[in-house]
């Protein structure tokens, strides 16, 4: 029909407008720079909240199972969009050259700081593959192997302590505001981690009903 039509031209041309006007303008260059510097940021970030509401999802004292649903709900969700700027990140730095495809993706192979940044490709790799054995949770569980999954999804904090280090020491030297983030995000973490460790701290009290976990 006609009218249809005649929308999809006006939203296409309306598009080319914008993108047109924000490559002019300099805003495609301002949002580029952003990434440059903020994509990882914001993947670490995001992981670390990951971190923060898979660990919420295990606690029987505070929460019950309705609200451990909601925790592991976020926490999925949070994972998703961690490792979505994650894959910005590695993808906006190839880009620049500030470093290459094989330097990214294999670990200390890059030529100008192949420690730090191999530790950022190791951390890389090891939220992807919890990422991947939590989703296929289930198999472990039908299998019997659930202590294997809980091994392997304990590798998260390994993976997040090795991309907080590439975070603060890779690349240009971080700015007040993101030494800031990563310093509250080191101590939440810290903080719900001791809590989740306590003695007792996850026995169900009475009367509540079995972790949906």
């Amino acid at each position: 029909m006609p009218l249809p039509a005649s929308r999809h031209a006006a939203f296409a041309t309306a598009t080319a407008l914008a993108l047109f006007f924000a490559v002019s303008g300099g805003s495609f260059g301002r949002a580029w720079a952003f990434l440059d510097f903020g994509a990882g940021v914001l993947a670490l970030v995001s992981l670390s909240v990951t971190v923060l509401w898979g660990l919420a999802a295990t606690d029987r004292t505070l929460l019950g199972p309705g609200h451990r649903l909601v925790a592991q709900a976020v926490h999925r969700g949070t994972a998703v969009a961690g490792l979505g700027f994650l894959a910005l990140h590695v993808w906006v730095k190839v880009a620049e050259r500030s470093t290459t495809a094989a330097g990214a993706a294999l670990p200390f192979a890059d030529a100008a700081q192949p420690l730090l940044v191999g530790l950022g490709t190791l951390a890389g790799y090891l939220f992807l593959a919890v990422a991947v054995t939590g989703a296929v949770r289930g198999v472990f569980a039908r299998s019997g192997r659930s202590r294997w999954w809980r091994a392997l999804h304990m590798c998260a904090y390994v993976a997040w302590g090795m991309a907080l280090v590439h975070g603060l020491r890779a690349g240009r030297a971080a700015s007040p505001w993101v030494t800031v983030s990563y310093a509250l995000c080191l101590a939440a973490v810290t903080a719900v981690l001791t809590m989740r460790l306590a003695p007792g701290r996850n026995v169900p009290p009475s009367g509540r009903g079995k972790d949906p976990r």
